[in-house]
């Protein structure tokens, strides 16, 4: 369940990175109210899921989640361009946080 809630808090991450760029510097309420609900959300899964494991391993996943979530709506819904070489280190993130979940033995 722990990494159920690094996961979700992740996912929130996303949710409130986009919301923030939609509120047009917190110009449009709702979108403004839904960026501090999703970021108290995302805390929220980050705080449960540090009572299980290690900050050296909950944080750098969470925000890896996030970064990673973050470049694909990015892409997908405001039409962000990346380069072929950003691509590639989108990878290697993507290869990093793999890497921490299945090395930290948690």
């Amino acid at each position: 369940m722990t990494w159920m809630y690094l996961f979700l808090g992740g996912f929130f991450e996303v949710v409130w990175a986009s919301t923030m760029k939609m509120s047009n510097g917190f110009s449009h309420f709702w979108y403004s109210f839904s960026t501090v609900i999703g970021m108290l959300f995302s805390f929220g899964f980050l705080a449960l899921a540090v009572k299980n494991l290690p900050l050296s391993i909950a944080y750098p996943f969470w925000t890896g989640i996030g970064a990673v979530g973050s470049i694909i709506v990015g892409v997908v819904f405001f039409k962000d361009q990346l380069s072929l070489l950003t691509w590639v280190f989108v990878i290697l993130l993507i290869v990093g946080i793999l890497g921490i979940k299945f090395t930290s033995g948690h």
